[in-house]
């Protein structure tokens, strides 16, 4: 009897219960991990993150499980709730304010959405994916994880769980990412380009912008309402100058719950034996060649925009065009100022930023519209 109860026992514990994919993905988990303790990569992105694989993939847990707590969390992924409020905490964070001074922002971060669609393209083409798994996976070049998040639910949920670890890696790894491919396709003359100072913008102009957007974009695009209408509602929140304590909660309390949320659910759903198939390494290979390709048509819009302004306008900041709000931006500003201490780009860089993650949101609304039924 006392046997059994201890074979019972060695039986019961994970170590004896491990396979060789959760072990990988433990591994992941640990880089992850140190990555964004120890190198300083996005440790609010990356560390839930880590932290939900980590979970999920040691053995006998059962929190990715039906019924597991990270499993409900994912719930909210999957029937689109998190992402819009992820929208509405950024819109509360963030000043619109350079994208309204520098209208030319737009254009940038336009051409920053270039890797969404050569990677639906690639999809299609070359990885034997349909239409609606294409469009999810394209917009992982957005670097965007909640758009990723939201379009897949609505087209491909059964790729969410990949495409949303691919594409908030991602995110949290821009710092990794873009420099090389900024330092590819500038000179040393491009990168050291000191921008004139923004033009101020009037409290009118940043009342009026989110409303106009919301209006215009929706009459459009409806799909889109639920991403960019969340968004101009934070931002509208933070310049009414009436709703400052709402604007403070959106921006703060509620914006970090729900990323500590999202950030556990998207790393559990990387359990080993689920997530490392052929389709995964698909997913994960043709989301870094569309972050690439997107980091690199803002850069090479910003190096047409530098000759023909006659080589006022410093094309790093068209890196920035990707949506990782201000991640992408910040990156602007480091590389900027590393060739030239002192070069303050990161004013002129949150206009491309800013209109990157308005320009993700539309392409979702034109994949949805196109493949969606809307």
């Amino acid at each position: 009897m006392i046997i059994q109860t201890i074979l019972d026992f060695i039986a019961s514990m994970g170590l004896t219960n491990m396979d060789y994919k959760s072990g990988i993905m433990i591994l992941v988990a640990l880089l992850f991990l140190y990555l964004a303790i120890h190198r300083d990569f996005e440790p609010l992105l990356l560390v839930p993150i880590a932290f939900g694989m980590l979970l999920s993939n040691l053995p006998l847990t059962g929190m990715f499980n039906e019924g597991g707590l990270f499993r409900y969390f994912y719930l909210l992924d999957e029937i689109g709730i998190l992402p819009p409020l992820i929208f509405l905490g950024i819109g509360a964070m963030t000043d619109f304010g350079p994208l309204i001074a520098y209208p030319k922002s737009l254009l940038l971060g336009a051409a920053a959405q270039l890797g969404i669609f050569t990677s639906f393209l690639g999809a299609i083409l070359f990885a034997g994916f349909n239409a609606q798994e294409a469009a999810s996976i394209g917009i992982i070049g957005g670097a965007d994880g909640p758009t990723a998040i939201y379009l897949t639910t609505k087209l491909a949920p059964h790729l969410l769980g990949a495409i949303a670890v691919a594409a908030y890696s991602y995110m949290a790894l821009v710092p990794v990412i873009q420099p090389p491919i900024m330092k590819l396709l500038t000179t040393k003359k491009m990168r050291c380009v000191v921008m004139e100072q923004l033009r101020p913008v009037s409290e009118r102009e940043k009342i009026l912008f989110p409303i106009m957007v919301s209006v215009v974009v929706t009459l459009i695009l409806p799909a889109a309402a639920p991403l960019v209408g969340m968004l101009m509602l934070g931002n509208l929140l933070r310049e009414s100058g009436r709703t400052l304590r709402l604007s403070d909660t959106a921006a703060n309390a509620m914006i970090n719950i729900v990323t500590i949320m999202l950030g556990l659910s998207v790393g559990a759903s990387a359990v080993g034996p689920t997530f490392l198939v052929l389709d995964t390494i698909k997913i994960v290979i043709l989301g870094v060649l569309a972050f690439m390709v997107g980091t690199a048509g803002g850069v090479l819009l910003g190096d047409i925009m530098y000759l023909y302004s006659g080589g006022k306008v410093n094309p790093l900041i068209g890196s920035a065009g990707v949506s990782a709000v201000p991640m992408a931006a910040r990156v602007s500003q480091k590389v900027g100022a590393a060739e030239l201490p002192g070069n303050f780009l990161l004013m002129h860089a949150m206009g491309p930023n800013v209109a990157g993650v308005i320009g993700s949101a539309v392409a979702a609304g034109v994949m949805l519209s196109m493949f969606g039924g809307y």
